[in-house]
């Protein structure tokens, strides 16, 4: 091709580059926003990036348990030393802390009644009431409570 040549396909490449439409605005109108619930998404729920990697983690690290602990069965198995005493006492370990935790649970459902009713206070007449704040501080393991104010 000659200069001239392509100087005049450039041209032509300019001027109908202008007539195509390079973008395109939707001009319908968006729905009307409604009382319509939110719908649950599917996959994980919203959280922040570093719940997503740490619940990630988890899991991650929860299965790759599985594949060694069901080695370790099959030797057992295999070579007649799995001590079924042992087994249970295994089996039982997550028993034995739960109890306590159970325990600890009901104690503090029965804790419930010992708190007084409310009461209702009914009068006739002119009542003035005062109300003092009162700052408390609990500090330390075993917990000491002092109240400063009147």
């Amino acid at each position: 091709m000659t200069a001239d040549a392509e100087r005049a396909e450039a041209e032509r490449l300019i001027a109908n580059a202008f007539e195509v439409p390079t973008s395109y605005r939707d001009a319908t109108p968006l729905p009307a926003v409604g009382t319509t619930p939110p719908v649950p998404q599917p996959g994980r729920p919203p959280m922040s990036q570093r719940a997503t990697d740490a619940s990630s983690l988890m899991l991650y690290a929860g299965l790759s348990t599985v594949p060694p602990g069901l080695i370790a069965i099959g030797l057992l198995i295999a070579s007649d030393y799995a001590d079924p005493v042992v087994v249970g006492m295994i089996c039982a370990a997550p028993a034995v802390i739960a109890v306590p935790i159970l325990a600890v649970a009901r104690l503090l459902r029965g804790a419930q009644g010992i708190v007084p009713p409310e009461h209702h206070h009914h009068y006739n007449g002119p009542v003035s009431q005062q109300h003092h704040t009162v700052s408390t501080q609990t500090r330390g393991l075993i917990a000491k409570t002092t109240n400063n104010g009147s």
